[in-house]
């Protein structure tokens, strides 16, 4: 990754369309790898909307986005629980762009943000068995929490949390 053509920007009203779009794709290979589908699990991220976007925008979640050339590859959300405690969400990047360290470069600015924020904690929550992400994201430095069921989704959750 090359600073003089990859930079990450805060997201706007404006960039919803281009946010759930990335979402949407980056998200399509996991929900066809574990066989999500609208019908069994609408919330998942490969089925994201403009309207979920605006939603949590206006509840004030900050997306950031990640370009290369100019060009949207990859996005993220933060979102701030309590003065201790963020979320890091919808970490997504393109097919054809990943393990370029665009993803690695999103994590490192969302813990930025947070600890701007005065947060100590970042959470995140994914599908338990993503062995693959869940390698990844202790390879940055996150642990295992604890793994729940939750009845509306056709998976486990395994929450992880990175000390700032």
């Amino acid at each position: 990754m090359t600073a003089e053509t990859t930079y990450i920007r805060a997201a706007g009203a404006v960039d919803v369309p281009a946010l759930s779009g990335l979402i949407r794709v980056s998200f399509r290979d996991v929900a066809e790898r574990f066989a999500l589908t609208l019908e069994n699990c609408p919330k998942h991220p490969s089925n994201c909307t403009d309207e979920w976007i605006e939603n949590d925008l206006s509840r004030g979640v900050a997306y950031y986005i990640v370009e290369h050339d100019g060009t949207p590859v990859g996005c993220v959300a933060l979102e701030k629980e309590n003065s201790d405690l963020c979320y890091l969400e919808r970490l997504g990047i393109l097919p054809q762009s990943r393990r370029k360290g665009f993803g690695k470069a999103l994590v490192d600015h969302v813990f930025a943000e947070a600890r701007a924020l005065g947060a100590k904690q970042i959470s995140i929550g994914i599908i338990s068995d993503d062995t693959e992400l869940k390698l990844w994201y202790q390879k940055i430095g996150f642990l295992e929490r604890e793994t729940k069921e939750f009845a509306h989704l056709p998976f486990l959750v395994t929450f992880m949390s990175y000390e700032l």
